[in-house]
């Protein structure tokens, strides 16, 4: 099952990315100024998958990636994939699991992990 997980970006905005049941980033999203914003996002993603459409692409080199649009804006872009078969598998990974993901908050910075003593 894919999950959400929600970082800070150096600029101090939020971002979100789905990430696939193996860890490998599919997308990630537009920034937003407030971490609630992030979570309103995904939540309302969540719920209208169907609203939203891919745009696929092919990069100068021939890689593939695709935009998630809702209402003509970005949502978010892909990661960039060797192969249509490989974009075509995160785009029906999302389809998948993306209604019943759960959604992680690392934006805090804070480490999870205890310092080495």
């Amino acid at each position: 099952m894919g999950t959400f997980v929600i970082t800070k970006r150096l600029n101090d905005f939020y971002k979100f990315e789905f990430v696939s049941r193996k860890g490998k980033t599919i997308f990630t999203s537009a920034h937003y100024e407030i971490r609630f914003e992030c979570e309103e996002a995904i939540e309302g993603f969540k719920v209208s998958i169907d609203s939203h459409h891919f745009l696929r692409f092919k990069t100068a080199k021939g890689k593939s990636f695709f935009k998630l649009m809702k209402d003509q804006k970005v949502f978010a872009i892909s990661r960039k994939y060797s192969t249509e078969l490989m974009m075509q598998k995160g785009i029906d990974e999302i389809s998948k699991y993306a209604s019943k993901a759960e959604i992680l908050d690392f934006s805090s910075g804070d480490s999870i992990f205890s310092a080495v003593e």
